[in-house]
């Protein structure tokens, strides 16, 4: 029975066994499950008391939760792309992981226990007659992004088989206008608020060396960004994302769990540090209009292999440039609502989650000075048009929180 070896870096954790009934099984391995100081695969692994839940997890055709996160998501770009290009059916998850699984989100590598570097061909017709071009990475989402290195804006290339980057290249979207600019200036925003995000920029898609040809006629720009998962050498840091601590599918993220649950769960693991950070990013993207902040655009990094701290900020768009929804990604005290967001949700929703009061506000009211005093800098040299400018400047006299520190379209000065 095929069976891929789950490694953390180096470390064999498990094994994922599929089964004639294309059952596949993921089982600890009883070296890492005896090791007292074993690095941490998932939290979603974890109960209550903070120990291994170590029964094996099986499913139909599909991956135990966390590592159908690690793939690109169904009925995605990328996901249809990647199996194309391997000869697989996208739908099957395990033969997409043992194709993917040597350059995985995270620290993960997931490897063929006999050393066969891919799965058995199911559609002999889509695969390259050479193999070496067969692409080899996973990007988590739907978005088409490809896995880069280089040194950012002064050169990136797509290596061969798309695997080993430092970087990751997102092209523009079908849908939308202008999502890499958009996504540019977002970034650009959150970095002068004081939100924690990595390097960033963009570049002519042309510049772009080794881009598959289907792409490289693109005339248009590519937002670049540093893997917060890779360190400067390539070497491997693990993470997760919410979706994967709450041990869900991918088209559950925006389902079950919010921002009020996620404050509890930082405030216990990460404390204040962790949850002013948290905060502040909710701030920020209920002024930008980013609806789209769902369980995996939020992630933990585990640097040192078992410390859990907040993973910097990516994928800040303003979705409603293209989309009528203003809301937040999730509820905050049951509501998406923005225009309730005021003294009174920020109180009701802490309660809710346990967590300082104070803390919460003073955070929040800290950001909307700051993005408020940063958008009235920064706002005309950013790359976005007049409607994305229009609706940022309605979302501040929409949100109650904005409202009160801004006074006839100019920031309110700070009352010493």
């Amino acid at each position: 029975m095929p069976t891929l070896r789950i490694k953390l870096g180096n470390r064999l954790v498990g094994t994922i066994t599929n089964v004639v009934t294309d059952k596949n099984i993921f089982v600890f391995d009883p070296g890492y499950v005896e090791d007292e100081r074993r690095p941490v695969l998932s939290l979603s692994y974890y109960d209550i008391e903070r120990k291994l839940i170590t029964r094996p997890r099986e499913v139909q055709r599909r991956l135990p939760p966390f590592f159908s996160n690690l793939l690109p998501e169904r009925d995605g770009v990328l996901r249809d792309y990647l199996a194309q290009r391997g000869g697989i059916s996208p739908e099957r998850e395990f033969p997409l992981l043992w194709l993917v699984g040597a350059d995985l989100p995270g620290a993960v590598i997931a490897e063929d226990s006999e050393g066969q570097p891919l799965p058995p061909e199911e559609k002999s017709e889509t695969r390259e007659a050479n193999k070496e071009e067969v692409l080899r990475f996973s990007l988590a989402g739907v978005q088409l992004k490809f896995s880069a290195i280089g040194r950012g804006g002064r050169q990136l290339r797509i290596p061969a088989q798309g695997r080993d980057g430092q970087w990751i290249v997102k092209l523009r979207s079908p849908r939308f206008s202008k999502v890499p600019e958009n996504e540019f200036a977002m970034m650009t925003l959150a970095k002068e608020v004081g939100i924690d995000v990595p390097e960033f920029g963009l570049v002519p898609v042309g510049s772009i060396e080794n881009l598959p040809p289907e792409f490289a006629e693109n005339k248009t720009n590519a937002y670049f960004i540093r893997r917060f998962d890779r360190g400067p050498d390539g070497e491997r840091i693990h993470a997760e994302d919410f979706n994967q601590i709450y041990g869900q599918y991918p088209e559950k993220k925006y389902e079950e769990h919010g921002y009020t649950g996620m404050a509890k769960d930082i405030w216990a693991v990460l404390g204040e540090k962790g949850l002013a950070e948290f905060i502040r990013r909710i701030v920020f993207n209920a002024a930008i209009g980013n609806a789209d902040m769902h369980l995996k655009n939020w992630s933990l990094l585990y640097r040192d292999g078992r410390t859990p701290t907040l993973a910097p900020g990516y994928d800040y768009v303003s979705t409603m440039r293209y989309l009528p929804d203003r809301g937040l990604g999730l509820p905050l005290a049951r509501t998406k609502d923005v225009s309730r967001l005021d003294d009174e949700l920020l109180e009701k929703a802490s309660g809710q989650a346990g967590v300082p009061r104070g803390l919460v506000k003073d955070i929040a009211h800290e950001t909307a000075r700051a993005f408020i005093h940063t958008w009235s800098q920064h706002n005309p040299g950013l790359p976005i048009d007049d409607l994305g400018r229009r609706k940022i400047d309605e979302q501040l006299r929409l949100v109650p929180l904005f409202k009160e520190h801004v006074v006839s379209g100019k920031p309110k000065r700070k009352k010493r």
